[in-house]
């Protein structure tokens, strides 16, 4: 059997660790080759440093993180507020998904506090579509892949859409053997303390990261700690039933039935 892959993508150096990265660890103890993928460079989230010198610090930090996650990095393509859906960002995005070839994209959700956020899911979800068509050129080129893929959208920051309409995943996965993982992974970006604080009102990221794991786990009524998902739907991408997480997870991955229930019922 092939090696099955994961992709993790985000907008900003720290998304993943706060919304993705216990499923990725998760995956990758499961077999899964993990890839960590940042579209921005985070040039743009400091008050102290130019947007040279914080590329270069929050380059180090992501590459940190994603070794503490076990996961290939990739670099970023673009910086912060440029991750726009323009061909041009679209084709280098398609030419990664090419290359890695993953079982699973980890992306955003197609609602979310900020704009990077949501084009970034846009992004991820088009260049996954597009992977099988020798007509579409990736930049690199790198040739068609026609494997099956399957898209899940994590939850979003706040566990809220851009309108305070709160978002309930379809399904949840016991994060809480890999929390200390995820912490420390979250913990080199050190740049962002004073920067969410800040910006954000976040008094400690780590500190709300664990929140949100919590409040995700509360909301499963299982686990302490868990993260959320909602599966893209199957077209252009995979069988119509197709759960690739929750095949390689198993019992850690709990189905939100009042959510399907809810979709079935349109």
């Amino acid at each position: 059997m092939a090696e099955r892959s994961v992709i993790a993508i985000a907008a900003h150096p720290d998304d993943i660790e706060f919304m993705m990265a216990g499923t990725l660890s998760l995956l990758r103890q499961a077999g899964y080759r993990a890839h960590y993928f940042n579209l921005s460079t985070g040039n743009c989230g400091s008050l102290q440093h130019g947007p040279a010198a914080l590329t270069r610090i929050r380059r180090r930090e992501a590459r940190q993180a994603a070794a503490v996650l076990g996961a290939e990095f990739h670099e970023s393509i673009t910086d912060d507020l440029d991750v726009l859906y323009t061909l041009p960002l679209l084709r280098e995005v398609a030419a990664v998904i090419r290359r890695v070839q993953p079982t699973i994209v980890l992306t955003h959700g197609p609602q979310d506090y900020m704009e990077d956020h949501t084009n970034a899911c846009r992004l991820a979800v088009s260049a996954a579509f597009s992977r099988g068509i020798p007509n579409f050129t990736t930049k690199p080129r790198v040739p068609a892949w026609s494997g099956d893929t399957t898209v899940y959208h994590a939850l979003p920051h706040g566990l809220c859409d851009g309108l305070r309409r709160r978002i309930i995943a379809g399904s949840y996965v016991d994060t809480g053997s890999v929390q200390k993982q995820k912490l420390a992974a979250l913990a080199c970006h050190e740049s962002q303390h004073g920067w969410l604080q800040a910006s954000q009102g976040m008094n400690s990221y780590l500190a709300q990261m664990e929140e949100t794991a919590r409040e995700v786990g509360r909301q499963s009524r299982r686990f302490r700690f868990a993260e959320g998902w909602r599966r893209h739907s199957h077209m252009g991408f995979c069988a119509p039933d197709a759960d690739p997480l929750k095949e390689a997870l198993g019992p850690k991955v709990l189905i939100n039935r009042a959510y399907e229930r809810a979709l079935r019922q349109g």
